[in-house]
C-alpha cells in the first residue's frame, strides 16, 4: 500500500518559488491540496540560501522542503561561470539539507539535474548509469554541485533516517522561461533568435554547434506534477529521471522554431561553438511504476504556447 502524504496538513518550503519552475510547482501543490497560506517561499533578496543561518531560518516550522533554488543557465553561461555554478548549488543543497535534519522535516525533495549524469550514457539513460563516468565538460561543474544533494541526502537518511528524494529532470521549456541571451537555455534562446530576425528582416540566423547533438525536453507544467506526485508518494533513496520520453536533435528543433515563428531566412551553424552532451533522453519507466507519472503535452503544442507567450510579452 503506497503511503501518501497528505499535503493540505503540511507546511510547505519552496525554494525558489517564484522562479520559471517554481510558480508552476506551488500552482500544482494547491490543485493537489496543499493549503497557499502554508506554502513558503524564501525570496532571494531576503535570504541569500548560501549562507546557512539563512537556510536555518526558512526553515523554522517547515515540514515539507522543495528545493529549487538554483544557480543555473546554458552552455555559454556554463562556460563562463563554472566555479559560481559550483560553489552556489553546492552550499544551498548542503546547508538547505543540514537545516531540514536538524528541524527535522518530514520530507526533503531534491531536485537535480540532466547534467548529472556522464558525458557517453547509453541511451536511454537509466537512474543506475549516474555514476558510471564524468559529466559533459562544459556542465560538469552544475551537474556534480546537484549531483551532491543525492549523496547528502542519501547519507542523512542513512545515519539520521532523514526522508530525502531527489529527482532528475530533463531540460524544461515553456512560457515564463529565462530569454536573456547570457544565460537562457536552447529553446528560449532560439526562440528569441528567430522572433528577432523575423521583426528585423534578418537574412541568416547564427546558431550554436553543428545540430547533431540530440536533447530531450519537458514542459514545465508537466515537470511541476512530476515533482508533487514524487512529494506526495515516493518515499526511497534511489534517484528517479523526470522526462518526456521524446528525443529531437538540435537541427530539428531549428528547424521547428524556425517554422512556428514563421522565419524564412538562412540557418547558419556555427561549428566552433560545442555542441554540449552528444545525446540526451532519460528513461523514465521508474517514474510511471513509483508515482504515476507520465508526461502529456506533446512537444509541437508546448512550443507554439512557449513562442505565443514570449510574443506576447515583447509585443
Amino acid at each position: 500500500m503506497l503511503h501518501m502524504l497528505d499535503l493540505s496538513k503540511n507546511t510547505i518550503l519552496v525554494t525558489g518559488g517564484d522562479g520559471f519552475l517554481g510558480k508552476q510547482v506551488v500552482k500544482k501543490l494547491i490543485l493537489h491540496g496543499a493549503k497557499k497560506e502554508n506554502i513558503r517561499i524564501p525570496k532571494s533578496k531576503e535570504y541569500d540560501l548560501r549562507e546557512k543561518e539563512n537556510c536555518e531560518k526558512v526553515i523554522k516550522d517547515i515540514d515539507i522542503v522543495i528545493h529549487l533554488a538554483a544557480n543555473v543557465g546554458g552552455i555559454g553561461y556554463n562556460q563562463e561561470k563554472p566555479g559560481d555554478l559550483f560553489y552556489d548549488n553546492v552550499l544551498m543543497g548542503a546547508f538547505l539539507l543540514e537545516a531540514s535534519r536538524k528541524v527535522p522535516v518530514k520530507k526533503f525533495v531534491g531536485i537535480g539535474t540532466v547534467c548529472a549524469y556522464p558525458k557517453y550514457t547509453p541511451v536511454p539513460f537509466k537512474e543506475e548509469d549516474l555514476w558510471n563516468g564524468y559529466p559533459e565538460e562544459t556542465n560538469a561543474p552544475y551537474g556534480l554541485a546537484k549531483k551532491m544533494l543525492l549523496v547528502q541526502g542519501q547519507a542523512y537518511r542513512q545515519q539520521y533516517g532523514l526522508n530525502a528524494i531527489y529527482l532528475l529532470p530533463v531540460n524544461l521549456y515553456g512560457p515564463h522561461d529565462n530569454f536573456d541571451p547570457k544565460s537562457s537555455h536552447v529553446i528560449p534562446a532560439l526562440i528569441r533568435k528567430f522572433i528577432e530576425a523575423k521583426n528585423n528582416n534578418v537574412p541568416e540566423v547564427i546558431v550554436w554547434g553543428t545540430g547533431k547533438a540530440t536533447r530531450e525536453f519537458l514542459f514545465v507544467e508537466d515537470a511541476a506534477e512530476a515533482i508533487v506526485l514524487a512529494t506526495e508518494k515516493y518515499d526511497k533513496e534511489e534517484p528517479v529521471n523526470i522526462g518526456s520520453s521524446f528525443e529531437i536533435t538540435i537541427k530539428d528543433l531549428v528547424t521547428l522554431i524556425k517554422k512556428i515563428v514563421g522565419y524564412k531566412g538562412k540557418v547558419v551553424w556555427d561549428a566552433s561553438k560545442p555542441d554540449g552532451q552528444p545525446r540526451r533522453k532519460l528513461d523514465t519507466s521508474k517514474a510511471e511504476k513509483e508515482f504515476g507519472f507520465r508526461s502529456k503535452t506533446k512537444f509541437e503544442e508546448g512550443l507554439k504556447m512557449t513562442i505565443d507567450w514570449y510574443r506576447e510579452k515583447t509585443k
